[in-house]
C-alpha cells in the first residue's frame, strides 16, 4: 500500500465545480479534476485491504488498490497500464459512472471513501496529455470477420478487444456519429464528445471499421428513437457477410405514462429532448428543436436521465424546472453498517439540481391538461406505500403549471425490430435472451449471433456495458478460434 497511516491522516478531497452562473452559459464540462498532489493524497488514503471490496463493487473489476498505490508513488504511466488492463475507456467511467466502487470502499464503513473515481479521472486525463494512449494493432490477423451492431460503450469495448486479437471488426451504427447513448443521451456538460472521437481514431488505427447511418434489420414504424439511418442492411445479409455478429444496441424503448392528456403537444420523452441538444452542439441544423426557453418545465422521473433534462433545461433558460419522483424521498445519509458494501439508497443531489430545480417526491401524475392541443399543466396526487403497494393519499391532488413535460422514467427494453430481424429469443422483459456463463456466454439462440450490454441485460450503467462488451468479445473470440487469450 501507499502510506500505511494515510487513511487516518488525510481527508477525502472532492472534485470541484465551476460556478453555476458561469457553467449555465455553455454546454462544456465544468468539473475541476484533482491535480497531481491531490491525487497523490487520495491514493495515500487507500488501505490496500486484504479483501478489497472495491474490486468486486466495480463491475469491470478494476484493480483499484494497485493504481491508487502507483499514483501515490508518482508512477502514472504504470497506473494507466493497470487501469487499461480492465477498462477500455476510463475517460467515460471517470466522468459518468456513479462509482459503486466507492460505496464498497472499506473506509466507507464509518468514514469517507477513497476518491477512486477522481483518481481514475486524473490517471486517464494525464495519460492522454502525455501521449501514453496509443493504438495497439494486432500483430497477426486471423482472417475472421466480426460485425458489431451498436456503437455504445458495450459495442466499442467489444470491438476494440476483438480487433486487438486480430479479427476484422466492423461496427454498424444507425446514427450519423459513433457513441450510441454516450453520444446522444449524455449531455456534453457531463462528457464532451471529443473523448469518444479520439477513442474512435485510436480504434480505426487498430483496424476497426465504422459504418454510420446504417440500420441493421428493419426500420421501426413510427419510431421516435433518434437515428439518421440512410442505409438498411438485413439480418440475413449481415450473417452471410460475417463469421460472427454481436448485438450491442441500447435499451431505447422509453417507459411511457399513459394517463389522460398524454397526446397533448409539449409532452416528450427525454430521449427526444436530450439528443437534439447534443446534435446542435455538434453543429447539426435542426428544424423544430424542443426548447425549454422561458417555459415552466416538469421532468417526470428522478434518476440520472431526469437530472440531465434538468441541466439542459436550465441551460435553455427555463422559467422554472420541477422534477417528480414517484418513490418517497430517501434518507440523506445511509445506514452504512446495514448496507455496506452494497450500493446504498440515499438522497443524491446532482450538479444539475444545484443549478436550479424544485424536487417533489412520492408524487404521481394523474392527468395532463391543455388548451388548443398544447399542454398547460398537470394534476398530481401524493402516494404512499401501503401493504407493499403505492397507493394514492386522499385529498392530496394538486395542479402544476407546465409548458413542457419531459418523461424520464427509464427504458423498458431495446427496440424490438432488431432482435426480431435476427430471430433472437427474448426474455420476459423484452431483452435478448443470452446467459453470461463462460461456456458459450452471450450467445443467443441464433447460430453465430451474440448479444451484450443493455440489449441483453436491460438499462444499466456505462461500466456494466464495458464489462459485458469485454466478456462478450472473449466468447466471440473463443467461438471463432476455439480458445481465447482475452481476459474474462
Amino acid at each position: 500500500m501507499g502510506k500505511v497511516t494515510g487513511f487516518m491522516e488525510f481527508e477525502r478531497i472532492e472534485e470541484g465545480y465551476k460556478p453555476v452562473p458561469e457553467r449555465l452559459k455553455h454546454y462544456k464540462e465544468f468539473v475541476i479534476g484533482l491535480d497531481d498532489r491531490q491525487a497523490k493524497v487520495q491514493g495515500a488514503r487507500c488501505m490496500d485491504c486484504g479483501t478489497p471490496f472495491c474490486n468486486s463493487g466495480c463491475p469491470v473489476n478494476n484493480i483499484i488498490p494497485d493504481f491508487n498505490d502507483l499514483v501515490y508513488r508518482g508512477d502514472w504511466k504504470d497506473a494507466i497500464t493497470v487501469l487499461h488492463s480492465t477498462n477500455n475507456f476510463p475517460e467515460f467511467t471517470g466522468r459518468i459512472c456513479p462509482a459503486p466502487c466507492e460505496a464498497a470502499c472499506t473506509i466507507n464503513v464509518n468514514g469517507d471513501a477513497v476518491g477512486i473515481k477522481s483518481i481514475e479521472h486524473a490517471i486517464i486525463d494525464k495519460a492522454w496529455a502525455e501521449g501514453w494512449v496509443a493504438p495497439q494493432p494486432a500483430k497477426i490477423k486471423t482472417g475472421k470477420k466480426v460485425a458489431v451492431v451498436g456503437s455504445g460503450p458495450a459495442g466499442l469495448a467489444a470491438a476494440q478487444q476483438l480487433a486487438r486479437v486480430g479479427h476484422d471488426v466492423t461496427v454498424f451504427e444507425k446514427n450519423s456519429r459513433i457513441g450510441g447513448l454516450l453520444r446522444y443521451g449524455i449531455p456534453d456538460f457531463k462528457m464532451e464528445k471529443s473523448h469518444i472521437d479520439r477513442r474512435v481514431a485510436q480504434m480505426e488505427a487498430e483496424g476497426v471499421v465504422f459504418k454510420t447511418s446504417t440500420l441493421i434489420g428493419t426500420m421501426p414504424e413510427g419510431s421516435k428513437v433518434t437515428n439518421d439511418a440512410k442505409t438498411v442492411i438485413s439480418a440475413d445479409e449481415l450473417k452471410a457477410q460475417f463469421d460472427a455478429v454481436l448485438l450491442t444496441g441500447g435499451s431505447e424503448q422509453s417507459r411511457d405514462l399513459p394517463v389522460p392528456g398524454r397526446d397533448l403537444d409539449g409532452i416528450h420523452f427525454a430521449m427526444e429532448f436530450l439528443p437534439q441538444q447534443n446534435k446542435v452542439n455538434a453543429g447539426d441544423k435542426l428544424k423544430g428543436q424542443i426548447m425549454a426557453t422561458g417555459k415552466h418545465v416538469i421532468v417526470i422521473g428522478g434518476g440520472d436521465t431526469g437530472s440531465d433534462c434538468v441541466g439542459t433545461s436550465n441551460r435553455h433558460g427555463a422559467a422554472s424546472v420541477t422534477q417528480f419522483e414517484v418513490m418517497p424521498q430517501p434518507p440523506e445519509e445511509e445506514n452504512k453498517p446495514l448496507v455496506w458494501p452494497y450500493w446504498p439508497l440515499k438522497l443524491r443531489t446532482s450538479s444539475s439540481h444545484e443549478e436550479g430545480c424544485m424536487r417533489e417526491f412520492a408524487i404521481s401524475t394523474k392527468a395532463f391538461t391543455g388548451k388548443g392541443g398544447k399542454v398547460t399543466g398537470l394534476t398530481t396526487v401524493q402516494v404512499e406505500f401501503k401493504d407493499g403497494k403505492l397507493v394514492e393519499v386522499a385529498g392530496t391532488e394538486k395542479d402544476y403549471k407546465a409548458d413542457l413535460v419531459l418523461l424520464a422514467m427509464g427504458f423498458v427494453n431495446p427496440v424490438a425490430t432488431v432482435l426480431e430481424a435476427f430471430g433472437v429469443e427474448k426474455d420476459g422483459r423484452g431483452n435478448a435472451k443470452a446467459h453470461t456463463e463462460f461456456d458459450n456466454g452471450y450467445a443467443t439462440n441464433v447460430p453465430k449471433v451474440f448479444a451484450a450490454g443493455d440489449m441483453r441485460r436491460g438499462q444499466s450503467l456505462v461500466v456494466w456495458a464495458i464489462r459485458e462488451g469485454r466478456q462478450a468479445a472473449r466468447s466471440v473470440d473463443e467461438f471463432l478460434m476455439g480458445y481465447s487469450d482475452l481476459p474474462r
